[in-house]
């Protein structure tokens, strides 16, 4: 299995096993959850478990006794932040609910820059559309932060769906719903320069206090250029009065600038 530079992907747990990954170069490794003192913490994610799934845009649609017995099939995974949990290519034998953390799907291009795709957070179900095919995953899933998951297996899933025909048409439902966002997105890259591209970035990611929690360093991956180029934007509309930089991070002085700007290269 290759590495990337994002860390080396977590060893998958088999029920009621805890898959612990680092991100400080040591391999993920399987232990037992009696053995690190976690079998509370499995009865708290197996409640969260199910209230994910009652609330998942999906599988809200199932029974109450589907929903249990998906839980009971499936095992926590603990991912430290940088931390792949698959890679292109793995085979699709599992999905996951996102108890909390967030994880991302990126692609590498052939010269080796890697592109962020979107990202799910708590409640999400993510890798369905490997598990649904039966082919392999088509883009990396990477833990940006610390992160806890459910692992349910394929085979569970798809009794499910095969047992829960609201739920599978919901599902075509989101997958549909994603791939128009995927496709708006991609048209949005296409269209937006540097500026228009992080203007819309810090927007989607700006706190209720317009704050932006992440470095230039991850700005730039997120859009495609280097860091210093994201530096000399910014100080551009520093010098404008549209953003400051806190020792927080960036906050957003006047979004409604930086929106004006999407919009005049959307429309351009």
């Amino acid at each position: 299995m290759k590495e990337s530079a994002a860390g080396r992907k977590a060893a998958s747990g088999t029920s009621f096993d805890v898959a612990v990954a680092r991100g400080s170069g040591h391999a993920g490794r399987q232990t037992r959850g009696r053995e690190v003192g976690l079998i509370p913490q499995v009865a708290d994610d197996f409640d969260q478990v199910r209230a994910a799934l009652a609330q998942n845009e999906v599988l809200k649609h199932i029974s109450a006794a589907a929903a249990v017995g998906l839980a009971r099939r499936g095992a926590p995974v603990a991912l430290a932040p940088g931390v792949l949990l698959a890679q292109e290519g793995d085979p699709g034998d599992a999905v996951f609910v996102v108890l909390d953390g967030e994880v991302e799907i990126r692609s590498t291009t052939a010269g080796g820059r890697e592109i962020r795709l979107t990202a799910f957070g708590r409640g999400s179900v993510v890798g369905e559309m490997a598990v649904l095919d039966g082919g392999p995953r088509s883009a990396d899933m990477v833990a940006t932060r610390k992160t806890r998951l459910w692992r349910i297996p394929r085979a569970a899933l798809l009794e499910v769906l095969e047992a829960e025909p609201k739920a599978a048409v919901a599902l075509v439902a989101e997958l549909s719903r994603r791939l128009r966002a995927t496709n708006a997105d991609l048209e949005a890259r296409t269209a937006l320069d540097l500026g228009g591209r992080l203007a819309r970035l810090l927007l989607a990611e700006q706190s209720a206090r317009g704050l932006i929690a992440l470095t230039q360093t991850e700005m730039a991956r997120r859009v495609g250029v280097s860091r210093e180029k994201v530096n000399r934007k910014l100080r551009d509309w520093m010098n404008e009065g549209w953003v400051e930089k806190t020792p927080s991070g960036v906050r957003l002085l006047s979004p409604e600038r930086l929106q004006g700007v999407v919009k005049e290269r959307l429309a351009g």
